[in-house]
């Protein structure tokens, strides 16, 4: 139980600061940290990151950093497309699963490296806003391609939804932290229902998510104080550790994803 509080602590407060890529650990944790099966580790971390999500977006929406209609066309498609991630996962073995949610954990670290995330992109207006005409389709890719992998993977996608708002459609990187977070909810809850009569420890469910939360909670405040270049740097190298670390146990001990 202490192991699931102090996971979800680290996940919330990643989802606070960030805006995302916290949710990107929730599964290693959930299965390595608290030892539930893959099965119950990928609905576990939807209802997880969808609550945090939703609780982090909160101050974020009383200050204005939410842009609706950009998360509401990127929200909306990603959660049709998080149905059909679900019914893949069920069509693949754990151990593929896993491995291809390494695979998408090291794309996640080496574009938080790579990315220098200036604002700009072909979507942005000069005089602020966006260029709907030229980028409803971009928009409408990105939420497709996170909801698919938020019904595969159980993560939220954050990590790949801001470097389209800010690269692609041109959004500071405060509001494009916002606008993720909704746009994880969305996704999540989608996910969620799809997995549909999905098996929960609801002990370690509620620990985690109580940490999750406080953890966001707490990180929003902070998000403005923390230097968030050097942070996105130190966590894309700790994805790396865990990716590799999902590589090794599952080559190694693949019976712990249904056990």
């Amino acid at each position: 139980m202490l192991t699931a509080l102090l996971l979800g602590a680290v996940i919330g407060i990643l989802l606070g600061l960030l805006g995302g890529g916290g949710s990107i650990l929730a599964v290693p944790a959930l299965v390595y940290g608290a030892g539930l099966p893959l099965a119950a580790a990928i609905p576990t971390s939807l209802l997880v990151v969808g609550i945090s999500s939703a609780t982090a977006v909160l101050p974020r929406i009383r200050t204005g950093q939410v842009r609706w209609r950009i998360a509401a066309v990127v929200g909306g498609t990603g959660a049709v497309t998080a149905f059909g991630g679900v019914a893949l996962n069920r069509l693949l073995p754990a151990s593929a699963v896993m491995l291809g949610f390494a695979t998408i954990m090291v794309v996640a670290g080496w574009r938080m490296l790579s990315e220098q995330m200036a604002r700009g992109g072909a979507c942005a207006l000069p005089g602020g806003g966006v260029n709907w005409r030229g980028c409803l389709p971009k928009a409408a890719t990105a939420g497709a391609a996170v909801g698919l992998l938020t019904g595969l993977f159980g993560v939220g996608g954050g990590f790949l939804i801001i470097p389209a708002l800010v690269l692609g459609l041109g959004l500071p990187m405060t509001t494009a932290v916002g606008t993720s977070l909704l746009i994880v909810t969305a996704n999540a809850a989608a996910g969620l229902a799809a997995h549909g009569d999905a098996p929960f420890t609801w002990a370690i469910t509620g620990a985690f998510t109580i940490a999750a939360i406080s953890g966001s909670l707490t990180a929003a405040r902070l998000a403005r104080r923390l230097h968030a270049a050097r942070l996105r740097r130190w966590f894309a190298y700790l994805v790396f550790a865990v990716a590799a670390l999902i590589v090794v146990q599952t080559l190694t001990n693949p019976a712990a994803l249904t056990s």
